[in-house]
């Protein structure tokens, strides 16, 4: 899905003690935030081929000074003294991607509900699975906080696995997430 003609991206890493990852940043606000089990040393080519399938033409710029303030947002996130993000979004995604995203932005710091509860919080009941897949395509995590929806009966998936998952609900103070909401 190409989303618009032409972008400049510009990027940096991030490395905190809860996670790591890369953030990338349009010209209208984040756009992708890839947590990854390592940091690469030049992450540019996947980003590359991830730009070519979201705009006709991009430039990518490694750029820590432009994602300066995401960058302390999420350090302050990984380390306990912030609760919600500030730094506005450029999310691509179909209609129903993006309400289930609103609907994620909503879910209160340190709280858990299941898939099923954020389908009839959007207008969609019986929907939790296209809310599962919906919530599995995030192109931000953490930043639109994914991680707080878990299955009905198990604290459910994450693309970066339940280890990540659990350290990120255990950070917020999340409380009986393993049983599901």
């Amino acid at each position: 899905m190409v989303a618009r003609t032409d972008a400049l991206l510009r990027y940096a890493a991030v490395e905190t003690a809860a996670f790591r990852g890369v953030a990338v940043l349009s010209e209208r606000g984040v756009c992708r935030l890839d947590l990854v089990a390592r940091l690469r040393a030049d992450p540019r080519h996947e980003l590359e081929r991830w730009a070519a399938r979201r705009f006709e033409r991009a430039a990518l710029v490694h750029d820590e000074r432009a994602l300066r303030d995401l960058l302390r947002e999420l350090r302050e996130y990984a380390a306990g003294k912030r609760r919600a993000f500030e730094q506005p979004l450029d999310l691509v995604g179909t209609p129903f991607q993006r309400r289930v995203w609103q609907g994620l932005c909503a879910i209160p710091y340190g709280e858990v509900i299941s898939y099923g509860t954020l389908a009839a919080r959007i207008g969609s009941p019986g929907a939790s699975r296209a809310v599962g897949a919906a919530n599995g395509a995030n192109p931000v995590p953490i930043v639109v906080p994914c991680h707080r929806v878990v299955a009905s009966a198990s604290i459910g998936g994450f693309g970066l696995g339940l280890a990540q998952k659990r350290v990120l609900l255990e950070l917020e103070g999340a409380r009986d997430y393993e049983r599901g909401a």
